[in-house]
Formats: C-alpha cells, structure tokens, sequence
C-alpha cells in the first residue's frame, strides 16, 4: 500500500466505535449476499480476515444494530489442519450501545490469538429495517414500475448493513456477491465488477482501502450510458436521457483538471448513479460510484458545483480520510477547497466567488441561528457519548473548515505553491486516516519558512484557535473577483427593501438573464429582510428550478403571498412524496 501513515502520535480514540478495532489489522472482507424485495431483507454472510496486533486479547468486538440479526459465527484459520481449520459456531452476545449502534462481542478460541497470524471469522445474518438500508416501492422510484433499494453508510449507518470495525480510522479491501432477482442491476462502490445473467449473480471488488462508511450498493431497474473514457451515468430509464445530456463531456474534463491540481485519480473509474428524490441527502461520494439525487437535474449549476464536489473528495475524504467524526472538516473543508480549485480553474474566479458567497451567506445564517458560542461550530467538534455524528453535520464542517486551508493557502503567498502542498500531502497520507495535527504538521514542514516564522501562533489567527474556537471563521478569503456577478444581486435587494421601492427601477433588473446562483442569493437575502412591505410581490420566475423555487415558496409563506400559496401543495407533492 503506498502512502504514510497518519493519526498522529497518540492512540486514537472514536467515541462512536463500540470495536476494539485498536486490537486487530482489518486486511479484508468478503460479503455474499441475497436481496429480496418481497420482504425487504438482505441475508448472507460476511467473511473477515483479520490479524491480532495486541497481545493477550481474547473478544473481537465489532459495531452492529439491533436490525441486523446475528444467526451463527465461525472462525477459520486458513493453513491449518483438523480441529483448528474451522472451529465450531464461536460463543457471542449483543450489548447496547447508542441509539445507533450495538456491539457484537465475539470469543475468540485461544489458538487463534497469535501474533502476525491471520485468522478468519465468517457471520451470517439477516438485514431488516436498519437506517443503512433504504427499500423504495415501486411508486417512490422515479419510474415508478419497480422497486429500488440503496445504502447510505455515512456516517455511522453500515453497522446496519454489516457487522464492522464502523470508524474512518479502519480502511481494507472487500469484494462482494450479490444474488437478486430476474431484471434487477446491482452497483456497488467498486473498482471492478462482473455479472453472470445464468446465475443472475453480481460480483464486485474493490482493490483499493476504503473505511467501512464508503461501502455502497444500489439495485434496480437501472441502465447506462458511457459518458467518458471512465465515467459512465446510470439511472432508472426515464431519467438517463436527462442525466446524460446535463453531464455531457463534462465529467472528464473536471477529472482531468483536478488531476493536474492534486495528481492522479487513484480510482480507477468515476461513475454517477442518480437516485430517487427519496434519497436522504444531496450527493455521497462512494468511491468509483458517485450516489446522487435526481431532482438535482433541475439546476445545472448546482448539479455542476455537487459533482465536482463529489469528484474532489476522489482525493480529500476517499483517498486521505478524516480518522474519526470529530474532525469532519478533514473530508469536507479540503474537498471544498478543491472543488473551488476546480471551478476557478474550469469557469473563472467570478464563477466560484459567487458560489461561494451564497454559501458563506449561509453559513452566517446558520451561526445567527445557532449563536457564536455554539460548540457545533468548532472545527474539533467533542462528541458527547451517544450522540450520532451524523447529527452535527452542518455548514461549519464545509465552509469554516474551506475558509481555514484558504488561509493556509494564503499563507504560501501563492495558489500554486499550495496546489503542490496538496499534491505532496495525498501522496504522503495515500489510502490512509489523519487527525488535524499530520496535516498541520506536514504543512509547516513542506513551508520551513512558514514554520520558523511561527504562522502557525500568530496572534488571533493561532491554528489552535482555528480548530478550537467556537463561531465564525477567523478570516474569510478575498471574493472581490465574485464582484461582477454578486453587485447586481445586492443592488436589487436593496431596492426590493426599500421604503418606498422604486417599481421602475427593480423593473429594470432581469432575472430570467441571471444565474441560479444569483438568483438565489438574491431571495436567500430577500428572505433574511422578510416581512416585508405589502404590495410589492409576483411571481419572480415563470419557469424556476427547485432551488429558487424553494426559495421563492419560503418568501411566499413569510411575507403571505396569496396568490403563490397553492404553489407549496405542489412542490412538496413533487419533492417530498417522490412524485
């Protein structure tokens, strides 16, 4: 495996692991799998191979949930004869945990536990109604004609899915077989995959480590189109038209700049697979196999600015992960970095000025809402026992951990120069886990300018403070370039919150031209100024995609706009039922 080694130099601790995943090397897993839609169950077996690296352990202790349900265990040490070749069904019970997790203590025989020597354990269960897995009825799928079933692991949901060491810190190989039924197409996140329509029988591998929250799998009515050299869309059929002529060629060419940003694309392949509206979040990025939402085809900017996203994370949270869910930002504030690497690179400063403004307009509604001695807003979020991670997901994890490597950025004096930083850093920490302190570290030693001027304690922008102190970002990057596409927004803002407006003047001002960022930075900050005055409102866009007209429908409501009232009942038929 190439790369460093990361997690500093202390034992690690992840407070929202039950495992002891500190007591054994994790080399490979196998699944078998049978998925059948009439029960919505998943049943079959997983095969660990491990290697115990502490003395004198005698229990593995792997996270589960109460859905998924144990039947037997056994263990094997391959190379061995006779009574040590398989042992008989291993003693194990299920303890509580969270409310998002159990753990599974498993009784190792004695002959198992020594040093440097591999041993197998194979659990065969039964999957039911677990957050990790999602069974779609035919008529919550965008076709409507056959059900859909997917998983979504992050952050602490594939415990669910499968017993396992659940931390980032924890990365191996797997491979997959999956048996379904006649006309159903199983993805999987996987560097390669095979499929015998005989035995209607998928077959997966996944050659590269990935912690267990990266393991994903989608089955259904789905179909492809090749859209580049080594991305392909796959969708339900009433969708792929659509999704495809959306991406286009684009996919490579964001491939091939982030290449030339940060290295190779250590993947292999990049596919997208679009989801029903049912899916719980926008994009994820699993590796090789981008999950994301098909109502994000309505704005072609955002479904842009969400895909190279996903593509930025091939490097930043896939490649080099953040080791626990403590330092989220290790994952989302480097991939929101790079993705603004990306599009200055692709579309020009004053594109990704403009986005990037509208999102650290949220992020300052966000901390108004929250207040600035909020703790969530920390970079080093602590995590109290039994709090999901998955809950402290919010704005500061993408834009105050993007406005901290900005920073950094800033620091060097020159893009470029950090471009090669960033370069050096997936290169040195390749397909493993860190903590704030391997990238900090590796920085000033890249910069040993930059260290021996002491940046790192320079007084109220200390790293420490960065990562510790709650509130706002210390400092924001210079968007002045955005100037050009965010003046004319603010200026009509102005005038929609004036006393008395100027009709004549908001007349001359034309949406239809703007786009959907600043369309919808404009209602975000109209909606900030709501109420407003009566009288002054109609319908802004004839034709608005769902990111503006969940804004405009949000101004409707506020300030009691009559006339569009009847628009919510739609959108939310559309959006939330999965029509």
């Amino acid at each position: 495996m190439a790369g460093g080694q990361g997690l500093g130099q202390c034992r690690l601790v992840d407070i929202a692991s039950a495992s002891n995943f500190h007591c054994f090397k994790l080399r490979h897993f196998h699944l078998d799998l049978r998925l059948n839609f009439a029960v919505k169950e998943i049943t079959g077996w997983q095969v660990l191979e491990l290697v115990a690296i502490q003395p004198g352990v005698q229990t593995l202790v792997l996270d589960t949930h109460p859905s998924l349900l144990i039947q037997s265990i056994d263990c094997k040490v391959p190379g061995t004869t006779g009574a040590q070749d398989i042992s008989p069904s291993l003693i194990y019970r299920v303890d509580p945990f969270t409310d998002y997790g159990s753990s599974l203590n498993i009784s190792l025989p004695a002959y198992v536990i020594r040093p440097h020597r591999a041993f197998q354990i194979t659990v065969r269960y039964t999957t039911t109604d677990g957050p990790a897995i999602w069974w779609l009825d035919a008529e919550l799928t965008c076709g409507q004609t056959r059900p859909l079933v997917f998983t979504q692991g992050h952050s602490v949901c594939n415990r669910s899915f499968f017993p396992c060491f659940d931390t980032p810190a924890v990365k191996s190989t797997y491979t997959a077989t999956v048996r379904v039924p006649e006309g159903v197409t199983v993805l999987m996140s996987a560097s390669r995959s095979a499929y015998s329509k005989q035995d209607r029988v998928f077959q997966f591998s996944m050659e590269y480590p990935v912690p267990a929250y990266l393991v994903a799998l989608v089955a259904g009515d789905l179909q492809h189109v090749d859209i580049g050299p080594r991305s392909r869309v796959w969708a339900e059929p009433c969708v792929l038209t659509c999704a495809v002529s959306k991406l286009g060629g684009s996919v490579e060419r964001w491939l091939n700049v982030a290449e030339d940003l940060f290295g190779p694309y250590v993947w292999g392949r990049y596919d997208i697979v679009f989801l029903p509206p049912s899916f719980p979040i926008v994009a994820m990025e699993n590796p090789c196999l981008t999950f994301i939402i098909s109502s994000i085809l309505e704005s072609r900017e955002f479904l842009l600015i969400d895909v190279i996203h996903e593509i930025a994370h091939g490097w930043f949270g896939n490649a080099v992960t953040n080791a626990t869910w403590e330092e989220m930002w290790l994952s989302e504030g480097l991939a929101t970095y790079a993705q603004r690497r990306i599009t200055t690179e692709a579309y020009g400063e004053a594109f990704t000025c403009l986005e990037t403004v509208f999102r650290l307009d949220a992020l300052h509604r966000q901390m108004r809402l929250l207040g600035d001695n909020n703790p969530v807003s920390k970079l080093q979020v602590k995590f109290e026992p039994g709090i999901n991670p998955s809950s402290l997901m919010n704005l500061f994890t993408y834009e105050k951990g993007f406005c901290f490597v900005s920073y950094l950025s800033q620091l060097c004096g020159n893009v470029k120069r950090f471009d090669s930083f960033l370069r050096a850093y997936i290169e040195q920490f390749k397909f493993s886990s860190v903590v704030a302190q391997d990238l900090l570290d590796f920085f000033l030693c890249f910069f040993p300018e930059l260290k021996e001027s002491c940046v790192a304690q320079r007084e109220g922008l200390e790293f420490e403070r960065w990562l510790n102190a709650c509130g706002p970002p210390l400092c924001e990057p210079d968007l002045s370039a955005g100037g050009v596409l965010t003046g004319p927004v603010q200026r009509l803002c102005d005038l929609w919150a004036s006393e008395p407006p100027d009709p004549e003047a908001i007349a001359n001002f034309n949406l239809s031209s703007w786009s959907t960022f600043q369309t919808v930075l404009f209602l975000d900050r109209l909606l900030d100024r709501s109420p407003l005055s009566h009288g002054r409102y109609q319908t802004i866009l004839d034709e608005m995609n769902a990111e503006v007209r969940i804004r405009w429908l949000q101004i409707v409501v506020r300030n009691s706009f009559y006339p569009d009232l009847p628009r919510i009942r739609g959108f939310l038929h559309k959006h939330v039922s999965g029509d």
